[in-house]
């Protein structure tokens, strides 16, 4: 047998929990997928297009009502247009826009920097492309960048940065100044930007979210990767896109052309009408989700949890360290068979976790009834 290419990946704490959590008939508040429905409007989008006959291949980046609707929203949303043809590409799902975006730009030998804790397709996709990825932690209580360290970090190797706002899985949120600082490093070290923007629309408390297509001197250098799973309930559907500039989206789509060449066509028909018919949807998404968030830390006051802030995403981090000093996946495999409520633990987000961590995530995007489920039994603890 070859040796693996990839030494430290194994099945993904995700599944692992997911299928801990249907084998102890536990509420599931650790992988990240909403429990109701899709909107109505989107079903019926994607019904009609079904029927009318878009069931063959699409355009390999992307439907062109598609890349419009996205362009049209992005202008709406932070006041810069993307050119349709050259700059916006459609994905099967944010996971394969990231590494696409990676491989388009980093070679064998070349060094990315991540900030920790990060999502954990990161790694793999640079693992595979030769490379290195170099992980600098955020501070542990608040999880802000140091951009100190971040630029310590940086040698003459280094390609890219990899940046997440709002942040899996604390749900911190990068400020202006913190986009002027990464504008600094980008223009000082003159290297590439991934910017993961997949919570965009799932800010709360009136702030508003740092987009990179808000600056220019940044998206001319960046690939910015979102998702409409994230934005319509529907994680399952698989579909993304990602926005760069016309030089990068064109190393970009080599990769895709050659990864899953398109993205399942009827989806792409019903997320344009949804787009252009209902752009209401992702403008009250946050307060949607705010409402879910207030409701759920209300009822975790009647735990022995401490829920840290929540400024953006849909995920809720809990101290634990009144309960146990097990290590959080130790914690989070006793909560999920001894306690019916599956977590998700923060170590497998970093290279390094830090010594005495007592965390775990716990996701709100779900049915009332899901989360009262779960409060029931948390208050046992």
């Amino acid at each position: 047998m070859p040796g693996t290419k990839l030494p430290k990946v194994g099945t993904t704490i995700f599944t692992v929990m997911s299928q801990l959590a249907a084998e102890h008939g536990a509420v599931n508040l650790g992988q990240g997928f909403p429990d109701f429905s899709v909107p109505g409007r989107l079903v019926d989008e994607l019904d009609k297009a079904m029927r009318h006959g878009h069931n063959q291949y699409a355009p390999m980046t992307g439907v062109p009502a598609l890349r419009n609707a996205i362009a049209a929203k992005t202008e709406r949303v932070y006041g810069h247009r993307p050119d349709t043809d050259a700059e916006v590409t459609v994905t099967s799902g944010a996971t394969e826009a990231l590494f696409n975006a990676i491989h388009a730009v980093v070679r064998a030998g070349e060094e990315v920097v991540v900030l920790d804790p990060c999502y954990d397709s990161y790694e793999p996709a640079i693992d595979l492309a030769g490379a290195k990825a170099v992980h600098v932690p955020l501070d542990p209580q608040t999880f802000a960048p140091d951009w100190q360290k971040v630029r310590a970090a940086i040698t003459p190797r280094t390609r890219l940065l990899m940046i997440n706002s709002p942040h899996n899985p604390s749900g911190a949120m990068l400020s202006a100044a913190d986009m002027a600082e990464v504008a600094a490093i980008v223009r000082e070290y003159g290297i590439y930007l991934i910017s993961d923007e997949v919570y965009e629309h799932i800010v709360f408390d009136g702030a508003r979210h740092e987009s990179v297509l808000r600056y220019p001197e940044l998206r001319e250098r960046a690939f910015v990767v979102s998702s409409f799973g994230k934005t319509y309930h529907c994680t399952g559907w698989k579909i993304g896109y990602c926005i760069a500039p016309p030089a990068l989206s064109a190393e970009f789509r080599k990769v895709h052309q050659y990864n899953v060449f398109c993205t399942f066509a009827p989806a792409q028909h019903a997320f344009a009408a949804m787009l252009d018919a209902e752009p209401e949807h992702y403008e009250q998404l946050g307060a949607f989700y705010e409402a879910k968030r207030d409701r759920f830390r209300e009822q975790l006051a009647g735990t022995r949890l401490k829920p840290l802030p929540v400024p953006g995403g849909y995920f809720q981090l809990v101290d634990y360290s009144s309960i146990s000093d097990l290590g959080d996946a130790e914690f989070c495999r006793w909560l999920t068979i001894e306690k019916g409520v599956a977590a998700i633990p923060l170590s497998p987000f970093y290279e390094t976790p830090p010594e005495g961590q007592r965390l775990a995530r716990l996701c709100f995007a779900k049915n009332e009834a899901t989360l009262d489920a779960a409060i029931e039994r948390l208050k046992a603890l």
